[in-house]
């Protein structure tokens, strides 16, 4: 079974491809993913990496954590299960409305 991994401390000048590379020499990369800035799309330094066999993601660890990669020092380890958060709200969602134009003393 495939076993998810969290990459952190990736340069901003790794991409997909070289963190598939790196990985796939502790054995079979089922994905590799770096997460970006969805305005920018500049990376955010950290990413996902998913192995097919726990035996490969082990490897991947032992291979990886505390090592250097395009420069810098990553950590890697299971990825934790995302948890559920509660919907953001938008900046027009404070609360109640407190009225426009605040204007001063009328006398």
């Amino acid at each position: 079974m495939a076993k998810k991994l969290y990459v952190g401390g990736l340069s901003y000048q790794t991409t997909e491809d070289s963190l598939r590379a790196a990985f796939a020499q502790a054995g079979t990369v089922v994905s590799a993913i770096v997460i970006k800035d969805k305005f920018s799309g500049q990376s955010k330094g950290f990413g996902f990496v998913e192995m097919s066999t726990d035996e490969e993601a082990n490897a991947a660890i032992e291979m990886w954590n505390e090592k250097e990669l395009d420069g810098r020092t990553v950590k890697v380890n299971e990825a934790k299960p995302m948890e559920e958060r509660p919907p953001r709200r938008d900046n027009y969602s404070h609360g109640p409305s407190r009225g426009g134009f605040g204007g001063g003393n009328r006398y």
